[in-house]
């Protein structure tokens, strides 16, 4: 089967992409949309990978390309491997075949397989099982006999000093008989604490003959596995428009400066890219997708398009997108925009506005990009400091207090840590994900953590998650969306958004969420209600904006 798809459909309507998509934030181009339902068609049909896509599912990508004959086609890849193999006709190859057989790869790693077997044989031998169990009943078997004699040793000592005292003319040699008596009594005890020692020593010793060479494996292992996953890295070459080529390792030392993450260089659109490079294909647009079940700590929609990761994909993509004339990032370009926010209340102590949704709470790296801090700061020259006390995500809207001065600033942050100040957010939500009506009213409980392959993502993680807690009622339904209402008990990063999108909380994600949905004209979020007690007045102080949706 070949790998370069014609369109199946008549695309001459369909105009080109002027430039190739900026794959952390887009809205995918109509070819790649078309592309894609082919793609998707594809997979439907091969019921042999159904079982595992829909335990769990996997990125899938589309690179739209022109061929030096003029002609529009697309490429597919999909991300890892699929069905415990990474060739499949219909979708390009992997950058470097982990999986071949003859490879050093699967050579090295039967090795280190092997060392895993006798690591494992060793930890569960009879013999050191045993040994171990001695050593316990031989320490508690000391402890016990030391422990007798030392009592014993005191109540001698405690005899001998009864005759020293009742017997106040006591001979000479009845004094050196009690000394040679104590005497050998301490010698005594330091004999069978010797020998006790002795023998939990040579216990001790046989156990060390087995760990010793258990660590000594270990050692080895922890050594080739990382030679093997250097060796790895090098040989993903990545090209990019110009013919350069880096491999993974220089990528990502000049990027970032550390070693690149399991997994660089296997997600679908590197793959597409790759391919195109080293077949003289064009690159025109991009989009990758998700079909099947969902990760329990991601949220991820079946059918759904996403931006690429940052943390495997971003270094990689920088170097191979050079040379190629692409989207600026949509994000960037709203933050740019001059969005003024509504002064809502204000004194001499601190100031509330409202946000517009599209400007930054604090400075980002982009430094054209205006923020709410930049915006205090110009107003109220005089303050000794624009001094956020909360943020509001750059697509949510709504009400921020700023503090003026360091005191209010810091009287401010004690409500917020103290769960005194009250907020209240409203939010559009897409149901359509749902096979049940969303109960009209709960609570959402979920622990939360950066996702470190994908940053700003937040992921649900028992073991790192920090608790977070939603309460939420639901105002109205109409046409697949509901009108909600959230009161948030806790304020961690991007709280309301993922337990709107994750399949463990609402399952029904905020409508124009680009990280956790899809994206519209905004993020249909809005900090409506503020209340907390002025830091200097001691007065409540209630604020309600309603939304502009």
């Amino acid at each position: 089967m070949q790998t370069i798809h014609s369109f199946r459909q008549q695309i001459t309507h369909i105009p080109l992409p002027r430039r190739f998509t900026f794959p952390f934030c887009y809205t995918p181009h109509p070819l790649c949309v078309e592309a894609a339902e082919e793609v998707k068609e594809f997979i439907a049909s091969n019921r042999t990978w159904a079982d595992e896509l829909n335990a769990s599912g996997k990125m899938f990508g589309v690179l739209v390309v022109r061929t030096s004959e003029g002609n529009i086609g697309y490429l597919a890849a999909f991300s890892g491997n699929l069905c415990g193999k990474n060739h499949h006709p219909f979708f390009v190859p992997p950058v470097y075949d982990l999986l071949n057989p003859d490879g050093f790869f699967r050579m090295e790693e039967e090795q280190i397989s092997q060392i895993n077997r006798r690591i494992s044989e060793m930890e569960t031998n009879p013999t050191l099982g045993e040994l171990k169990r001695t050593l316990h009943s031989t320490r508690e078997e000391a402890e016990r006999a030391i422990t007798q004699a030392r009592s014993e040793l005191k109540r001698a000592k405690a005899e001998r000093d009864r005759q020293r005292l009742s017997s106040p003319t006591l001979s000479d040699a009845d004094k050196e008989r009690l000394i040679r008596e104590s005497q050998f009594q301490k010698a005594e005890l330091r004999r069978l604490e010797r020998r006790w020692k002795e023998e939990i020593g040579r216990i001790e010793s046989e156990i060390s003959r087995f760990e010793g060479e258990s660590e000594r494996l270990k050692t080895e292992r922890r050594q080739r596995s990382a030679a093997l996953q250097e060796r790895l890295f090098e040989e993903f070459r990545m090209l990019n428009a110009l013919g350069e080529k880096k491999n993974l390792m220089q990528i990502f030392q000049e990027a970032v400066g550390t070693l690149p993450p399991a997994g660089a260089g296997e997600c679908a659109l590197p793959k597409l890219l790759q391919y195109a490079y080293q077949h003289r294909l064009q690159p025109m647009a991009m989009a990758e997708f998700w079909w099947g079940a969902s990760p329990k700590t991601e949220v991820r929609y079946h059918g759904y398009y996403y931006p690429s990761c940052k943390g495997k994909c971003e270094p990689i993509l920088r170097h191979m997108l050079v040379g190629l004339e692409v989207d600026e990032n949509p994000l960037l370009n709203a933050a740019r925009k001059r969005r003024e926010p509504e002064t809502v209340f204000e004194d001499e102590w601190l100031v509330v506005v409202n946000k517009p949704a599209g400007l930054l709470s604090v400075p980002g790296k982009d430094s054209e990009a205006h923020s709410v801090y930049q915006y205090i700061k110009g107003k109220y020259p005089e303050a000794t400091g624009a001094l956020m006390v909360h943020r509001l995500d750059m697509d949510t809207s709504g009400l921020m207090v700023v503090a003026k001065t360091p005191e209010v600033h810091r009287l401010l942050q004690e409500q917020f840590e103290r769960h005194t100040i009250q907020k209240r957010y409203i939010a559009l939500l897409d149901e359509s994900q749902r096979t049940d009506p969303l109960p009209d009213s709960g609570v959402v409980s979920l622990p939360l953590c950066p996702d470190p392959s994908d940053r700003p993502r937040q992921m649900v993680n028992e073991t790192y998650g920090k608790t977070s807690v939603t309460r939420y009622r639901i105002l109205s339904r109409s046409n697949g969306r509901l009108r909600v209402i959230f009161y948030p008990l806790t304020g961690r990063t991007h709280q309301l958004r993922v337990h709107s999108a994750h399949p463990a909380g609402l399952g029904c994600p905020i409508v124009g969420d680009v990280l956790y949905g899809t994206p519209s004209d905004r993020l249909y979020l809005h900090a409506e209600y503020l209340e907390f007690i002025h830091p200097v007045y001691q007065e409540k102080i209630c604020l309600q904006r309603d939304p502009n949706f």
